[in-house]
C-alpha cells in the first residue's frame, strides 16, 4: 500500500501534464459561443462621435442578414482585416455594422479617417459593456446576424480571405436565400 502510494503523485502529475498538452492542440480561434442561434442582446450604443454614422443598437442590426464587427483603433489584427471590411463595404456584399470597443471616440475616428469607414453603424462601447452581452472576448470579433436578429455565426481573431470565402460568405448567400 505505501508503495502505491509513491506513484500518486506521478500518476496526477501525468494526468495533468496530459490534459495540459491535449489543451495546446485546441484552435483557440474556435471559442465556442452560447449565443449561436440565439436573437442578439437588447442594446443601444451612442454613435462614434465625428464618424459620420448613425448609432448602433438591436433595432438597426435586425431587418437584414449583417456583419457586425467589434475593433478597436490599438487592435493590431484589426488593422489586418480592415480592407477586406472595405472591399464588402465597396462591393455592397453585406452591411457591416462596427462596435468601437473599449477606445477614446478620438483614437476611433483617426483609425477611421486613416483606413477608411466600412461601417454603415458604429456604436461606441466605451465600457465594453454591450461586448460582454456579446460574448465578446477581445478584439477582433466578427458576428453574422440573419433578418431575424439571431447570430448565426461568430469569428474570434481577424477575418481573412480563407475565412471569408469558405465561411463566411457562404453563409450570408444562404441566410439571404432562405429569408
Amino acid at each position: 500500500m505505501k508503495r502505491a502510494l509513491y506513484f500518486l503523485p506521478l500518476a496526477l502529475f501525468l494526468g495533468l501534464a496530459g490534459y495540459f498538452a491535449w489543451g495546446l492542440t485546441r484552435d483557440p480561434s474556435k471559442i465556442p459561443s452560447a449565443l449561436i442561434d440565439r436573437p442578439i442582446p437588447e442594446f443601444a450604443l451612442p454613435a462614434l462621435a465625428g464618424a459620420d454614422r448613425p448609432a448602433l443598437s438591436s433595432a438597426t442590426v435586425k431587418g437584414e442578414v449583417v456583419l457586425v464587427n467589434v475593433f478597436a483603433s490599438w487592435c493590431l489584427p484589426c488593422k489586418v482585416e480592415h480592407p477586406i471590411f472595405m472591399r464588402l463595404a465597396r462591393d455592397r456584399v453585406v452591411p457591416i455594422h462596427g462596435i468601437s470597443y473599449k477606445d477614446k471616440a478620438e483614437d476611433s475616428r483617426a483609425w477611421l479617417a486613416e483606413l477608411g469607414n466600412p461601417y454603415a453603424a458604429i456604436g461606441w462601447d466605451f465600457d465594453g459593456r454591450v461586448s460582454i452581452d456579446w460574448g465578446v472576448y477581445g478584439v477582433p470579433e466578427t458576428f453574422v446576424v440573419d433578418r431575424a436578429g439571431t447570430i448565426r455565426f461568430k469569428h474570434v481573431g481577424p477575418i481573412t480571405p480563407e475565412i471569408l470565402n469558405r465561411e463566411i460568405l457562404p453563409l450570408i448567400e444562404r441566410l439571404k436565400r432562405a429569408s
